[in-house]
């Protein structure tokens, strides 16, 4: 991926019947066909699959559900001519994405030994989460993007702080406050209608993608390159615009 020259804009596309903001929207082939079309045509410059839910007390399922529940979507995603990330933490379904048509790996659980190699192998770019939190919380995602950098030479890694993945309201609010302090890094932030948004704000999650959107400007400016998001059509007019401003 060509990063820097503009801010590239992650829609979200998730195929599940129980994540926090579109639960069960998309769950079927067509609604989820539909709104994958939607996305590019408002701009989004990678659709990021998702078909198990990562929201906090969500319950797991088995690859072999994962993988029924993509089989028919990447296929006719990839007809759209838009980059596929694939929004898993299991080998075999990042594997079996990856031999369909999808192009990126995003793994919410940092990324394992075994990923890297399926990285290697189809020459694809990883997404690694900081899901964790603790200590310094700077210095803490600070580390584990150094020590992931080590594993993953050879590999196109790009670094998500894991907004809502193992950390406090305040330790997210302090990232996002700081983004610029991880220039260094090739960075995607992920914080559309997050919990941290209702936390600071009060927003419930269906009123959140303005809040979103002004998060979202600041992460521009801080040098963030990749922003994953549901809004699509509203926060690629504002990158755009932003985009114009900052870089």
């Amino acid at each position: 991926m060509e990063l820097g020259k503009k801010t590239l804009v992650m829609g979200i596309l998730n195929i599940t019947p129980d994540s926090f903001s579109d639960g069960g929207k998309f769950f079927s082939i067509e609604e989820a066909v539909k709104q994958a079309e939607k996305l590019v045509a408002d701009g989004a410059d990678i659709i990021d699959i998702g078909a198990e839910s990562t929201r906090p007390n969500a319950e797991p399922i088995t690859a072999e559900v994962e993988i029924s529940r993509l089989e028919k979507i990447i296929p006719v995603v990839k007809k759209f001519s838009v980059p596929i990330s694939i929004d898993t933490y299991k080998p075999s379904v990042a594997e079996f994405a990856l031999k369909c048509g999808a192009n990126i790996i995003n793994d919410v659980h940092g990324v394992s030994a075994e990923m890297l190699d399926l990285a290697k192998k189809y020459s694809a770019p990883v997404i690694a989460t900081c899901d964790f939190g603790g200590g310094e919380i700077i210095s803490t995602v600070k580390n584990f993007f150094r020590q992931i950098q080590k594993k993953t030479v050879g590999v196109e890694v790009i670094f998500d702080f894991g907004i809502g993945f193992g950390k406090t309201q305040e330790e997210n609010l302090i990232l996002l406050k700081n983004l610029a302090e991880f220039k260094k890094f090739p960075t995607l932030l992920g914080v559309s209608r997050k919990s941290v948004i209702g936390y600071a704000t009060g927003f419930e999650v269906d009123n959140r993608d303005e809040a979103t959107g002004a998060i979202c400007v600041l992460a521009i400016k801080a040098g963030v390159d990749i922003l994953r998001v549901h809004n699509v059509k509203m926060i690629s007019k504002m990158c755009k615009m932003a985009d114009c401003l900052i870089r």
